[in-house]
């Protein structure tokens, strides 16, 4: 259990780079029933882990919660559905099949277990967060993190809807404990979400602070704001800086322009990443879902303050 609570984790065996030591999957017990939430991957021993923490507290499966579809979290809900007969919850928007959607405010019961939902997207376009209220605890998915930060990267991320969301869990003062999605239980909620949003905010100025001085290129950006983080992670950093520009250029405060050339072979390695030397085989599926890898920047634009 964790920190003596209903609440148990179950951690799947998928570390890498993007999951950190594995995919955070939770059990709610409410007596007799439980509410399985990100089951994660299709990893046959991890749905056998799950299934047997349930049993040794004599309660079966009767619902199953997924926060978002990213592959490390949602590939598991169909076949731990099948093995169980547990409904599939998840977000109108889902990519992963679902039995029932949950709008915001509405809730998944299990015995005396309620979960609440509310939408959190940012990081994804079909994000939920659940909510424990009995325990002061949220759900966070891969809205906030044990450890580090998170990637916020287009088509499917977007800068604003993700700070706004950071925003709104803080002002949630009843929180006491966030489960997120991967690393450990954090305790001091506010402090946390302080500093995700104090963090956002000073990587904005980096950016803005870069145009001050004319154009530049996402590549020129990321070699400056990310110069201290190692080079493997450049390509992640890029989609970070491109997500803020997106947010800047709607706001009409940035302006972008098609530069006449191509990218040369530097700008490409970081632009659209050979995912094989970034990470395991294994692991690409959830890079490519991380780091929007289906948006394929094929022109090099510069930017510049409007």
């Amino acid at each position: 259990m964790v920190n003596g609570s209903r609440v148990e984790r179950v951690l799947a065996p998928n570390p890498s780079p993007m999951t950190l030591e594995g995919t955070n999957t939770y059990v709610v017990f409410g007596g007799r029933e439980a509410i399985v939430i990100d089951p994660g991957p299709t990893d046959a021993s991890h749905l056998d882990a799950i299934v047997a923490a349930v049993a040794r507290r004599g309660a079966t499966i009767s619902a199953i919660a997924v926060t978002h579809s990213h592959p490390d979290h949602a590939p598991g809900a169909a076949p731990l559905a099948a093995r169980t007969g547990a409904p599939v919850y998840g977000h109108p928007d889902a990519r992963f099949p679902t039995d029932r959607t949950l709008a915001d405010g509405e809730r998944v019961v299990a015995g005396d277990a309620e979960l609440d939902a509310f939408e959190a997207p940012g990081h994804a376009r079909d994000h939920l967060v659940f909510g424990l209220a009995e325990e002061g605890a949220l759900f966070t998915g891969d809205v906030v993190i044990g450890r580090g930060t998170v990637v916020i990267a287009p088509p499917y991320g977007d800068m604003r809807a993700y700070q706004n969301t950071l925003r709104r869990l803080r002002g949630f003062e009843s929180t006491r404990t966030l489960y997120g999605g991967h690393g450990d239980a954090i305790a001091d909620p506010r402090a946390k979400l302080d500093e995700y949003i104090t963090h956002r905010e000073a990587r904005e100025r980096e950016i803005l602070a870069q145009l001050q001085s004319g154009e530049r290129t996402i590549p020129e950006i990321v070699a400056q704001i990310y110069r201290a983080v190692p080079t493997m992670l450049w390509p992640a950093a890029a989609r970070q800086v491109l997500a803020y520009l997106i947010a800047l250029e709607r706001e009409g405060r940035v302006r972008e322009r098609r530069l006449e050339r191509a990218a040369n072979e530097a700008e490409s390695a970081l632009l659209n990443p050979d995912l094989s030397r970034i990470v395991d085989a294994e692991s690409a599926a959830v890079a490519r879902a991380e780091l929007g890898i289906g948006l394929t920047l094929d022109a090099i634009e510069a930017y510049a303050l409007v």
